[in-house]
């Protein structure tokens, strides 16, 4: 679950970036008060053409009227003043690094056999038989 939230948050994240960085214009054109148009790749179309109807006339709004439609624009301007990372690394830092990785990766170098160390151990010698000696039995 844990993976599927992750996933989700970073792609509304990434969607956040992307359109906030992006500009982009919608233009609307209003006839009557009511949306006839909407472009989002250049001029909204006018309305000349559909104020024929009979239906879409009213009083207040009919063809003769110049004041009747309107053309709107929506501008959604983009943040251009992002800053860039700039990733600059002295000689010190460098070799801290170096070392570091260096030792780290070398840190779970595994051994190619396994090492027992005592393989050629000899046990000693007995003399006697303990459990006779002390009459140790089982029953």
């Amino acid at each position: 679950m844990k993976r599927i939230y992750s996933k989700i948050l970073s792609i509304f994240l990434t969607c956040a970036v992307l359109f906030t960085t992006t500009s982009f214009t919608a233009n609307m054109h209003f006839c009557c008060s009511k949306l006839v148009s909407l472009s989002v790749t250049g001029e909204a179309k006018p309305c000349d053409e559909k104020l024929q109807n009979p239906e879409n006339t009213s009083a207040k709004c009919s063809l003769g009227q110049k004041d009747c439609c309107s053309t709107d624009a929506f501008v959604n301007i983009g943040k251009d003043d992002l800053k860039k990372v700039s990733f600059e690394i002295d000689s010190q830092t460098f070799v801290f690094l170096k070392a570091f990785i260096y030792t780290y990766i070398n840190l779970f170098e595994g051994l190619e056999e396994n090492v027992v160390p005592f393989k050629n151990y000899k046990p000693p010698l007995i003399q006697k038989d303990l459990l006779v000696l002390h009459e140790t039995f089982l029953i």
